[in-house]
């Protein structure tokens, strides 16, 4: 609860000079941070998705977005700043890396 303390202040900040709450503010980044929404490859609320099915020496294969809204904040702040197969690089703030992880943290909610 502390740690989703820490990432929200500085989104109460972005909101008290803004018509948008944090958390609309962070819903419309995770659906469109940089042309690609996130929510293309890892499903509404980073519960995962398959993207794409193709045929490899003749067995039938998945390209899987991963789980996200699982992930601590330390490990999913890393993975976005760093090079990986098949994941754009959005070249995020730390504050919209923020808003990210609170919008995943309150999807994982309402998933059930």
């Amino acid at each position: 609860m502390k740690n989703i303390l820490i990432l929200i202040f500085p989104l109460y900040l972005f909101a008290s000079s803004s018509f948008i709450t944090p958390l609309e503010y962070a819903s419309q980044l995770y659906k469109n941070p940089r042309g690609i929404g996130c929510h293309n490859c890892h499903g509404d609320k980073g519960e995962g998705k398959i993207v794409a099915t193709y045929i490899d020496k003749k067995k039938q294969k998945n390209f899987t977005g991963p789980v996200i809204n699982e992930l601590d904040f330390e490990y999913f702040f890393n993975s976005l700043n760093e090079r990986k197969d098949g994941m754009p690089r959005y070249f995020l703030t730390k504050k919209e890396i923020q808003a990210l992880y609170l919008y995943l943290q309150e999807a994982k909610k309402n998933v059930k």
